[in-house]
């Protein structure tokens, strides 16, 4: 039994341990991420829980992970119920995807449809409860939803489990996180997950745009999210803005080097998952069965012997395909991997991966690597962990997507439908981060230095992709100094590189640091964002191509499963068969009960030997068990939120409005009434409670043109809904001012600041220019008198701006240092400084000048420049300017 207690035990000799070893060995950890305690301690930690879950069954381990874990007080949750339309509108889409070929193999079209009864897809709202009062007030949906699978290879894990994780993604972007809580296997193996998660987005489009939304998924679930868009983009489904993917796991044929390689920097057993026999996994193998069905047929109550199911594992492996398939249906594993084990031919009967069956570990759906194309999709963050086991698979993958017809399967070349896809989606943008040894989905470890770095660069991707598929601009938090990263006390590992040992060479060209929330990313090259971090955040490039192992593997050779992961699978089932064959005999005399008695069956449909759905009694209750707390969960998700209370605790701080102090009457109440104070305070309470977040400490994010336009497909089936602003309204005719409907035509060499007519607009004040002295002025060769004014601008208006007193103060040597006014500037003679003169035409110099002219002017024909010859003027030889029409103090 699984319990806060039996795990506490287990773990706490390796916590000691590790704490011991940590500093009786710092020197040769200095260069690596468990130079800081934290980490190793987690490390080591989840090593120890996943090793000592192993000796447990399934069942225990799920129900553990499973448990209730109350969420801060901070943190606002909501669970809500996917309606069940939505559930066939996905199986519907699943079907289509499967084709014939698929449905085949995955059994039928029912069965994985199939739930327990009382149990509906339920999902979680995560945000932050400042968040949630905020957008309350506005009544707005939201507009950053983070659709997240959680990870747990497939068969375990929970939202209660990862919500320490959600919450904190939903602090830094101030988005909302939507959680599934998908049907788990072996009991649902795929594709029963895949459809829920496809339920849970075809719900949020219901009530949100996709462009407010990103996917986002560890280990499993990021090779769930990557089912999910190629079953949405081939389906016509709108796609989100983008997609996170955190250690994707997208190969389960286990065929890439790294996995053959040994990983002691990463947590996860590089012989598989094993667990000890339950009525859930492992499944029975083609003999296991056969045998069961013939004690069925000679005697139903004579014991099955324990030797003749504890039988040796090669000698169950070298059986041949065809015996006993005759007599073999859907309850046994009866799809044989082969594969060369010192130099003999064996044949693997036993399913190895819990997600699905052994004929099934190459399809396109459960491992992504072996899709036609990965292009057409939204960009995409991948982020891999450089000593983690699955490491060269992700970078495959990567590069998969962003040049899709070079990282082909083999067999596309002849394929007519891949080719197809080959043609139609155009290459998908791809920033790929491999972060310096660590280890498999290091966020897990959110306590730690590598882990909160990596929390920055997923809100300033996320925020990027919204911010681009919006074509808008969002704002988000500035918390450099409100979450600060720093060396906390248990960190061994010195601030200072230069005595950690670090490589010179890695300091210099490390020139960038990870970015957070808002800042820009940078460029894609050839669709690619290439880089290589280490533990303290510094970005420098990523090895090209060809010195990478996952990019430099034979096609032929992906999705072959490889004789050492094999071979370490066959020994540790081995030993597990020794240690537990006695619980396996108990297993199997109940299964040879439960087949006396029969099984309810889905009308001939053939579900795979795990599936629960293949084993449904009639009289069985399957309701689900109420939840408990978990006080070992609580206390793990307690570390690893420690880092956002304290975050959220100092934003408080920075953005509480100043106490203000009402003098007394002995004191004095100096120039303000009491009155004014007291309205002045509620003006400010009430200002706060709209605006939690002081505007000193946002960020504005847009997209700032990294994706090339040309690379823009516009056949791809993304959604992109209508503008609430039609087309821009022309301008008034004769007036090349900014209108409030205008749009830019060009920028300026900054590239921010927009020019309309050769005028340059004014920077964003989130006020309207009410004086001249607000607007920023040019001035352009081929308008040679044209300025700009509050007002628009007329002929009359046109003609005399040049006469304006900034014009004629330029042709003044006083003017140079001094403003004159206006009957001054009229007789004063101008110095000749050989520059030219600024000659006046068809004015009548003898009356006063107004700044502005007025309605008679352009009645009586005055200052009209169709009855003046205004040809001969000379344009001064700086900028002109109109003034204000203010009374402005003169200096002498």
């Amino acid at each position: 039994m699984m319990n806060t207690a039996t795990v506490s035990m287990a773990v706490t000799p390796t916590v000691l341990s590790t704490f011991l070893s940590h500093y009786l060995n710092r020197k040769p950890l200095r260069e690596r991420p468990t130079a800081h305690l934290s980490y190793d301690e987690g490390l080591h930690l989840i090593r120890s829980f996943l090793d000592f879950a192993s000796h447990h069954t399934v069942e225990d381990l799920q129900a553990f992970t499973s448990q209730w874990v109350p969420h801060p007080q901070w943190v606002k949750v909501e669970e809500v119920e996917i309606p069940e339309e939505r559930l066939v509108e996905s199986a519907d889409l699943l079907q289509k995807q499967l084709g014939p070929d698929g449905i085949r193999k995955v059994g039928g079209r029912n069965w994985w449809q199939w739930r327990k009864p009382g149990s509906p897809l339920k999902a979680e709202w995560i945000e932050m409860k400042a968040d949630y009062n905020e957008r309350k007030k506005s009544g707005e949906a939201g507009k950053r939803v983070m659709l997240y699978v959680h990870g747990g290879a497939y068969f375990f894990g929970s939202v209660d489990e990862h919500r320490y994780q959600m919450q904190r993604h939903a602090r830094k972007l101030k988005a909302r996180v939507f959680a599934p809580k998908y049907r788990l296997s072996p009991q649902f193996p795929f594709p029963c997950g895949l459809q829920d998660c496809l339920a849970a987005y075809l719900h949020l489009l219901t009530t949100h745009d996709p462009t407010t939304i990103v996917l986002a998924g560890d280990s499993a679930g990021g090779g769930m999210v990557f089912s999910m868009l190629v079953t949405m983009r081939d389906g016509g489904i709108p796609l989100p803005a983008g997609a996170i993917l955190i250690s994707p796991w997208v190969d389960l044929t286990h065929s890439f080097p790294s996995l053959s390689s040994d990983s002691p920097l990463d947590y996860i057993p590089n012989c598989g998952f094993h667990h000890k026999p339950s009525k859930a996994w492992p499944p029975l193998n083609a003999d296991e069965y056969a045998l069961l069905l013939e004690q069925t047929g000679s005697a139903k109550s004579t014991p099955v012997a324990t030797e003749s199911l504890a039988q040796d594992l090669r000698q169950a492996n070298a059986a041949q395909a065809g015996d006993g398939s005759s007599t073999i249906d859907s309850r046994a594993e009866t799809s044989f991997i082969t594969i060369k084990l010192e130099g003999k031919e064996v044949q693997l009967q036993d399913q190895i991966q819990m997600y699905t069956t052994n004929e099934l570990l190459a399809h396109p759906l459960v491992s992504p690597v072996m899709q036609p194309t990965l292009g057409g999709l939204p960009p995409l963050l991948i982020m891999t962990g450089g000593g983690e086991i699955l490491r060269d698979e992700q970078i495959y993958i990567a590069h998969k997507c962003a040049n899709p017809t070079q990282y082909q399967p083999a067999g596309c070349a002849t394929n007519e439908s891949a080719r197809e896809q080959l043609a139609r989606f155009k290459p998908t943008d791809v920033q790929l981060q491999v972060w310096d040894d660590l280890c498999h989905v290091a966020p897990t470890l959110s306590f730690t230095r590598p882990a909160k770095y990596m929390y920055r660069s997923i809100a300033q991707f996320g925020a990027w992709a919204l911010a681009r598929a919006q074509k808008t601009e969002i704002e988000i938090l500035d918390d450099e100094s409100i979450s600060s990263i720093s060396s906390s006390d248990s960190d061994a590992g010195p601030v200072n590189e230069a005595a950690a040992g670090e490589r010179p060479e890695t300091r210099e060209n490390a020139k960038f640091e990870v970015g957070k929330a808002g800042d820009p990313l940078p460029p894609f090259k050839n669709h690619m964002v290439r880089q290589r971090v280490d533990r303290h955040g510094r970005i420098t490039p990523l090895e090209p191509a060809s010195e990478l192992v996952g990019c430099n593997i034979d096609p032929t050779e992906i999705g072959v499963v490889k004789e050492v992961p094999v071979r370490r699978w066959l020994e540790a089932r081995a030993q597990w068969n020794k240690r537990y064959g006695s619980v396996r005999t108990k297993i199997h005399k109940k299964r040879l009960k439960e087949m006396t008695a029969g099984y309810v069956g889905f009308d001939g449909e053939m579900p795979p030997p795990a599936a629960l759905a293949s084993r449904r009694k009639a009289e069985e209750s399957l309701v689900e068990k109420k939840k408990v707390k978990g006080i070992g969960l609580a206390i793990w998700s307690l570390w690893g939120s420690k880092h956002d209370e304290t975050t959220i605790i100092r934003e408080r701080e920075a953005v509480k409005p100043p106490e203000i102090k009402v003098a007394t009457n002995e004191e004095g109440q100096g120039a303000r009434s009491p009155s004014d104070l007291e309205s002045q305070e509620k003006r400010e309470a009430k200002r706060d409670v709209g605006h939690n977040r002081s505007r000193s400490r946002t960020k504005i994010v847009r997209d700032e043109k990294q994706i090339a336009e040309d690379d823009v497909d516009e056949d791809m089936p993304v959604f992109v809904p209508k503008t609430k602003r039609e087309e821009p309204l022309p301008s008034p005719t004769g007036s090349s001012l900014l209108s409030p409907d205008s749009a830019p035509f060009e920028t300026g060499i900054t590239g921010k600041r927009p020019f309309v007519g050769g005028i340059a607009a004014p920077f964003s004040l989130n006020i309207d220019a009410e004086t001249a002295s607000m607007i920023t002025l040019t001035s352009m060769a081929d308008q040679a008198g044209r300025v700009a004014t509050p007002i628009p601008l007329t002929p009359s208006t046109n003609a005399f701006a040049i006469t304006s007193a900034a014009a004629a103060a330029v042709a003044t040597a006083k003017a140079r240092d001094e403003v004159v006014d206006f009957e001054a500037l009229k007789q004063s003679e101008p110095l000749d400084t050989g520059a030219p003169q600024l000659t006046l035409t068809g004015f009548d110099t003898s009356e006063s000048l107004s700044p502005f002219p007025t309605p008679d002017d352009d009645l009586n024909g005055k200052h009209n420049p169709t009855t003046t010859a205004n040809d001969d003027l000379t344009r001064p030889p700086l900028e002109t300017f109109v003034t204000a029409r203010e009374d402005l103090p003169l200096s002498k």
